[in-house]
């Protein structure tokens, strides 16, 4: 690829050090692939099908199919060192050994994956997503890696388990694919699965591209979440918001809530 470079890190993981350019034609590719799912960007029978796919499933937000190209994709916005982007995302949330843990959105599963080496052996990962084509490559992901994480379809609005059945559930970059009422039905819930006391992270992009140029800006058209409306978010739900603020990569805000202790 003209214009990159591979480098090897001191622990033997290998990084691409591309272009602007080159992470410009990645931006734009990505815009034209995950724009034309947007339902308010879509039109005549592409806009009737994702609906109906949509609805099928019982969800009204964003459903993406494409794994393998999604995978491509964060694999070179992050350089080559997703794992390391996934941890870091990770870190508010405070895992500890023999937590259980649920990742809403869990896309591909890379993060749930993660989550599991912080809780360890004693504790438990569950990864839900409302696209097929995710769920199948998370297993797949998860059986390479040993890692005992149980994925499923479902939806965040509606989630498949009991009242206060986890210590933390997470959200990370999935709350700007659903429409606001559907938005604050999924953090309900988040709150309803939580055990008492238990911790909820929000990681979303949010605002803007602060100058609207470059490959992130692709991402930013997809939505975003005001870093506000993120904290009163999980307020609405009575949650106690404890942390909040800037995630330290790209835009990405994150809050960090607690459920009331019994």
């Amino acid at each position: 690829m003209y214009g990159s470079a591979v480098g090897v890190l001191p622990r033997g993981e290998y990084v691409v050090y591309i272009g602007s350019e080159q992470l410009s034609t990645i931006g734009q590719v990505f815009n034209k692939e995950y724009g034309r799912l947007r339902s308010h960007n879509t039109r005549g029978d592409e806009l009737k099908k994702t609906a109906k796919r949509n609805s099928a499933r019982g969800t009204t937000g964003l459903v993406v199919h494409w794994a393998a190209r999604y995978d491509l994709l964060i694999w070179l916005v992050t350089l080559g060192r997703e794992r390391s982007f996934r941890e870091r995302l990770l870190r508010p949330a405070r895992l500890q050994s023999g937590e259980s843990v649920l990742d809403v959105g869990c896309g591909t599963g890379t993060l749930a994956i993660a989550a599991k080496r912080c809780v360890g052996p004693a504790g438990s990962v569950y990864g839900i997503d409302a696209s097929p084509a995710m769920i199948a490559r998370a297993r797949n992901k998860a059986k390479k890696a040993r890692s005992e994480v149980v994925f499923e379809n479902g939806l965040a609005e509606s989630l498949p388990f009991p009242d206060a059945r986890f210590d933390v559930v997470l959200s990370t970059v999935m709350l700007h694919h659903l429409p606001r009422k559907a938005r604050h039905q999924g953090v309900r819930e988040m709150q309803r699965v939580l055990k008492p006391g238990g911790r909820l992270l929000a990681v979303d992009f949010g605002g803007a591209s602060r100058n609207g140029k470059g490959p992130l800006a692709h991402f930013h058209r997809h939505g975003h979440v005001n870093p506000r409306e993120l904290v009163e978010l999980v307020r609405g739900t009575g949650l106690r918001a404890v942390e909040s603020g800037p995630l330290g990569i790209w835009d990405l805000q994150f809050v960090l809530a607690e459920a009331p202790r019994a």
